[in-house]
């Protein structure tokens, strides 16, 4: 990694670590549930994680922007966090129906964006003990439980027909399913968190991942962690219209969607969801 990243790189690990102990804590106990804007699940987990990696970040770098996922500021409090020129996204339980449901696929997310282009992502998965760490021309890795270390390379695959298409468990709009379906790729795999979504991919174990646009669909903080994992692995990541994502926006919502393959599949499916997108529904 580079000396310039070496000690951001360091405490995010750290702190993704430790957060993922205190999820774990919670996981394994008898928690309970409560209900936040639009109906979303929110636990213990999600506050003491958010509560912890914030606290690190901030004492670390006392200079960068911070945006939680449960501690977001005021409108004019975060206007001036984003547009620092280094701001972390932070989302402590990504996938809290999948933590609530107990199946293990949610991760703690910590990225990091200068100039408003994500350059270090953390996600560490607290039910397998393994963290995907990347650092955009740099590389990527993967930590196991044991310490193992083993460095990430998405796939060759360029026959959309032949590959494997990682799906949300548990948000699959009928425009999402049209996109898929459209594909008509080998494989279809549900999955929880972004996170792990994204480190399966870099893992090889999957080519894509879409997520088109929708109303109050996800944020920031869903995707600054895991777009840089996948860029540093070699993979590519865009919104829907072809673009790059920009995160010194006070608008959260990743409103042009999120896709993100090996990068040889990339152009292929961004025409082929142009298409259903711009097709009018029946």
């Amino acid at each position: 990694m580079t000396h310039s990243l070496a000690k951001e790189t360091g405490v995010a690990i750290d702190a993704a670590r430790e957060a993922a102990r205190i999820i774990l804590s919670v996981y394994q106990s008898d928690f309970g549930v409560e209900r936040k804007s639009r109906d979303e699940p929110v636990t213990e987990a999600d506050r003491r994680a958010n509560t912890l990696l914030v606290e690190r970040l901030a004492a670390a770098f006392p200079e960068d922007g911070i945006v939680a996922e449960e501690s977001v500021p005021t409108e004019q409090l975060l206007a001036e966090q984003v547009r620092r020129d280094r701001v972390w996204f932070v989302d402590p339980l990504d996938g809290t129906k999948e933590f609530i449901a107990r199946n293990g696929e949610f991760a703690v997310m910590v990225g990091l964006c200068v100039k408003a282009r994500p350059v270090l992502g953390v996600v560490a998965q607290p039910a397998t003990g393994e963290i995907a760490i990347g650092v955009v021309g740099e590389g990527a890795w993967l930590v196991d439980s044991d310490g193992a270390r083993t460095a990430l390379r998405v796939s060759e695959q360029t026959c959309l027909g032949a590959c494997t298409v990682l799906i949300s468990r548990s948000h699959v709009s009928p425009t999402h399913q049209r996109i898929v379906d459209a594909l008509q790729p080998a494989m279809r795999v549900p999955c929880g968190s972004v996170g792990v979504k994204i480190s399966r991919i870099a893992q090889r174990q999957a080519d894509v991942y879409i997520n088109p646009p929708q109303p109050h669909g996800s944020k920031l903080w869903d995707g600054c962690a895991p777009e840089a994992i996948l860029v540093a692995a070699g993979g590519r990541v865009t919104g829907f219209s072809g673009e790059l994502i920009r995160y010194d926006t006070t608008h959260l919502d990743l409103s042009d969607g999120f896709l993100a393959s090996n990068g040889p599949l990339h152009d292929e499916v961004l025409a082929i969801a142009s298409g259903v997108l711009g097709a009018p529904q029946r």
